[in-house]
């Protein structure tokens, strides 16, 4: 926050439907922050496709380095499928942030909303603390070269990277979100299977739990995990897990809940935050007016209530309640929801109904 109390917001659009929800999000944002007197610049960032038409590479330096200046950064969803390949510039601009700005982090809440049917019976509220940085993914993997390789035709590999640093950090971060919750902490694994790889994990989740005695803890396997999300996930707090089984296991919690297209991601470091959509950039739907914007919406609520830690600004944070209630008043009325949620309103129209019940 500059010396004048101006939040500085990095904006990066993305690809697809990335500058609508952007777009729909930051009209969103600068009605609740001028509803509490809270002074922000926004500055837009070129990546993506954008980027690599006007200067070669989905990535550029400068968008990197006004993300990791600012106080906050709002990451559109980008098509990186569909890039070329890295020496030709497509890089993937979420990845590079994560490994880059070290958000070693992913947090994705997953939580019925009042008179939005969630996809099983029962209500749910739990949230699943990813990490972010390591894993079996190949541009997270290795110093240099990538995680996959093939040494015939016919044979590919894939390198996994746990370490014990990185997994006792996502093992604090769940324990002291836990103690903000329910006190309840999950842990997921196969290391009944991945004994060495996720043996390290869980090895340090247990260490790290020594520090937190008031929290329940329990491990399940993450192919059980998967079948309890669907038959008792109320009985689910925080969960924590390893990066590719976060990744599936957030996309299945969000759409048991109700759609992914509500579902909220916070990429955290410690100096840094990324507020982005947990869905992709449904190229097919750009420009439609189509997209629920609800996702990124979130998204940046849960920014707002990491930038107020940061700058000890109460303002934020009841800045991100009104965003989420905001949210959840225009879900559960059929009339102002969107095509996806079985609706009838697009982008603009669902946008300007958060706003009015701000």
């Amino acid at each position: 926050m500059s010396a004048r109390g101006t939040l500085d917001i990095a904006v990066l659009p993305g690809d697809g439907i990335g500058p609508e929800i952007v777009d729909a999000t930051l009209s969103v944002l600068e009605a609740v922050l001028d509803t509490y007197d809270v002074a922000w610049a926004p500055r837009r960032l070129p990546i993506g496709f954008e980027a690599l038409n006007s200067v070669g590479t989905t990535m550029p330096e400068s968008s990197f380095e006004g993300a990791r200046d600012a106080d906050g950064v709002i990451l559109g969803p980008v098509s990186h499928n569909e890039y070329p390949p890295a020496a030709e510039g497509g890089v993937n601009p979420s990845g590079a942030l994560r490994k880059r700005l070290d958000l070693y982090s992913n947090v994705r809440p997953a939580k019925t909303v009042e008179g939005l049917p969630g996809r099983v019976p029962g209500t749910m509220d739990l949230v699943i603390v990813r990490e972010n940085t390591e894993g079996f993914y190949a541009d997270r993997t290795m110093h240099a070269g990538t995680g996959e390789f093939m040494p015939t035709p016919d044979l590919a590999m894939a390198m996994r990277k746990v370490t014990r640093a990185g997994s006792e950090r996502i093992a604090r971060y769940a324990f002291e979100l836990a103690q903000t919750r329910g006190k309840k902490l999950t842990a997921v694994h196969k290391a009944n299977v991945l004994r060495i790889s996720d043996g390290l994990f869980l090895e340090a989740v247990r260490e790290v739990r020594k520090d937190f005695p008031e929290v329940e803890y329990e491990e399940q396997l993450v192919d059980a995990m998967a079948a309890l999300l669907i038959r008792q996930a109320d009985r689910y707090d925080v969960v924590v897990t390893t990066n590719m089984f976060g990744d599936i296991l957030s996309d299945e919690a969000t759409e048991i809940s109700g759609s992914i297209g509500l579902a909220a991601s916070l990429n955290v470091g410690t100096e840094h935050a990324v507020a982005q959509a947990q869905h992709g950039s449904a190229p097919t739907l750009a420009g439609k007016d189509l997209a629920n914007p609800s996702s990124l919406i979130g998204s940046t609520a849960m920014l707002l209530e990491w930038m107020a830690v940061k700058f000890e600004d109460e303002r934020l944070n009841s800045a991100a309640a009104d965003i989420r209630r905001a949210i959840e008043d225009a879900v559960k009325n059929p009339a102002t929801r969107t095509g996806d949620l079985g609706g009838e309103l697009g982008t603009k129209a669902f946008t300007q109904a958060v706003i009015e019940r701000l």
